[in-house]
């Protein structure tokens, strides 16, 4: 077992870094193989790393590519399981959201206030009252701020775009918001810090066995097509929507089954909703937020049984116009398709649950290992993805045997946020030194948190990089760059999609930046001229088949429109 000591210096994740941890693979057995990237393999990655095993993880796609970039970007308790009775699940998520907030990830992670409309006079602020006060005690009352009940009138000053007639009183609480993408993505950086070795575009073609022991795996690297093969004492699978492909590779049949349940969301300009609070309201399936991002309107969810392609769900027109016709019976002024940004939809992995509604299935996770030495974790949420890993990693740690220790993710920062409040506290002499406005000094720092430093040192190195991605001015060009340099984007895709929010923030998509990031990037890749013009038009073409997804009117039109341009 390594036990890699802290650096001070975060490690980049570059091609070279890329290039020489493939050439490695293979090189010795290994205490831990992850499969998947999403935010439950990162984080056993950084569990298992950080305990002194030595661990690789592989993600056949980008870190966060599936369900850990479609989210509705919340760290929450959930409120809703608190109607299910579920109070464990909703003080486990609580207290997750507390170390997050406050420990593990302050850069990333934000207080952000919910209005929640009342429509009935008494019983109802009685109800939801009780249930959100409860909320409160079970998050403890330092986290956030405590929720305090509104008139109508109260109401109507926090959110002026809300029709008086729509309730009779509110009550505003407060829950936490994320970057989920990049948070994945930092997490899997933290986990390289503590030792691990984390690949993606590296896919996993079947398992190794010695007798009915999984001790490895086969995988394929995707940029060249070179076959590699681990081998691991240990094989954990994080693979989310995946998990029943998993089932299907061992042969060897789980304890539980994965659901899909799809969740569409869209994206409205901020000023065109006069309000000053999120919104959460019920919906006759679920709950539907409004969540304020930085200059738009996160607006969803919806939840749908989905049985087609992993790899790309889309939002179907229906699922736009249910989103719209909720959201519109509370506005004053109704929004149309016509104000929408970006939409995106992402696949809940469910445990089965036999014939129930997907949105009744459990959020909980479960922990299996259905052969000897392969290990599944499934179900959970993405609050709770820390003692998701945790407790895979302890099922390892169990078999492994010697003297492993417990756990220590609860006190691990990750990269970047040792020091952010100090430096957010001095965004305006910081932006004074390195000539930079101060709003843009604190999107970095809100996306980088100190590792925002590596920015100011590129922009510094190269005044060109200063200037703002053209067709995605809310982004410096350097940020393209640092995307490739240290956070392990090899495709446009990554960087437009994960890295960024540029492919859902912008009214085109993105398909006037894609060129001009193509351009930074292309010598940082090593892409010739025939490479870069195959990935801006691989993009487009992505672009073009998600608007005609979304002109669909169902799930299979959608799907087969989307997949013209799979990948």
């Amino acid at each position: 077992m390594n036990h890699n000591k802290e650096q001070a210096v975060s490690v980049s994740l570059d091609p070279t870094y890329r290039a020489e941890a493939i050439a490695a693979l293979g090189d010795s057995e290994i205490d831990a193989l992850v499969i998947g990237g999403g935010v439950t393999g990162a984080g056993a990655a950084l569990d298992a790393a950080s305990r002194g095993l030595s661990v690789t993880l592989v993600e056949a796609r980008d870190f966060a590519a599936g369900t850990s970039s479609r989210s509705s970007k919340l760290i929450h308790g959930g409120l809703r399981y608190l109607e299910q009775m579920d109070f464990a699940l909703v003080r486990e998520a609580l207290k997750e959201r507390g170390l997050l907030l406050n420990t593990l990830a302050p850069h990333l992670v934000h207080p952000v206030p919910f209005l929640f409309p009342l429509q009935h006079r008494v019983w109802e602020r009685a109800y939801i009252g009780a249930g959100i006060a409860l909320y409160d005690t079970l998050g403890g009352a330092r986290t956030v701020p405590m929720h305090k009940h509104l008139t109508r009138t109260g109401a109507l000053e926090l959110a002026p775009a809300l029709r008086s007639d729509a309730m009779t009183g509110a009550i505003r609480y407060y829950d936490a918001q994320v970057d989920d993408a990049r948070h994945t993505m930092m997490i899997a950086r933290t986990a390289a810090d503590r030792g691990a070795t984390v690949l993606t575009r590296t896919k996993v073609t079947g398992l190794v066995r010695d007798g009915e022991q999984v001790v490895g795996a086969h995988v394929v690297d995707l940029e060249t097509g070179a076959a590699h093969t681990i081998r691991a004492r240990s094989v954990i699978s994080a693979t989310g929507v995946w998990t029943d492909d998993m089932i299907k590779m061992t042969g060897v049949d789980f304890p539980f089954h994965v659901q899909m349940s799809k969740g569409v969301h869209i994206l409205v300009p901020r000023d065109r909703l006069d309000l000053h609070t999120g919104l959460i309201m019920r919906t006759e399936k679920s709950v539907l937020f409004v969540i304020p991002w930085a200059e738009h309107w996160i607006i969803g969810t919806t939840d749908t049984a989905w049985s087609l392609d992993k790899n790309h769900p889309t939002a179907t027109a229906a699922d736009v116009q249910y989103i719209l016709d909720h959201v519109n019976a509370v506005l004053r002024e109704p929004l149309t398709r016509a104000d929408i940004v970006g939409t995106y939809a992402g696949l809940r992995p469910l445990m089965t649950g036999a014939t129930k509604e997907t949105a009744k299935l459990s959020r909980e996770h479960a922990v299996a290992e259905p052969a000897p030495g392969l290990f599944v974790i499934a179900g959970g949420k993405y609050t709770t993805y820390r003692v998701m890993a945790a407790d895979v990693v302890d099922a390892v740690t169990n078999r492994l045997g010697g003297d492993i220790p417990a756990s220590a993710t609860a006190q691990l920062p990750i990269v970047g946020a040792e020091g952010y409040r100090d430096m957010l506290a001095e965004s305006a002499e910081l932006a004074a030194t390195v000539g930079l406005p101060v709003d843009v000094v604190e999107h970095l720092l809100g996306r980088y948190g100190t590792l925002a430093t590596d920015i100011f040192a590129l922009v510094g190195a190269d005044p060109t990089l200063r200037r703002p991605i053209p067709g995605a001015p809310d982004y410096l060009a350097a940020e393209a760059v640092y995307a490739v340099t240290h956070e392990g984007a090899l495709h446009l895709d990554d960087l437009l999609t994960r890295r960024t929010r540029i492919s859902i923030e912008v009214p085109d998509r993105g398909l006037a930046a894609a060129p001009e990031i193509a351009r930074l990037i292309a010598p940082l890749l090593g892409w010739d001229a025939e490479t870069t013009n195959a990935e801006i038009n691989r993009y487009y073409d992505r672009v073009h088949a998600e608007l005609a997804a979304n002109e669909a009117s169902d799930d299979e039109s959608a799907n087969t429109a989307r997949l013209v341009a799979a990948r």
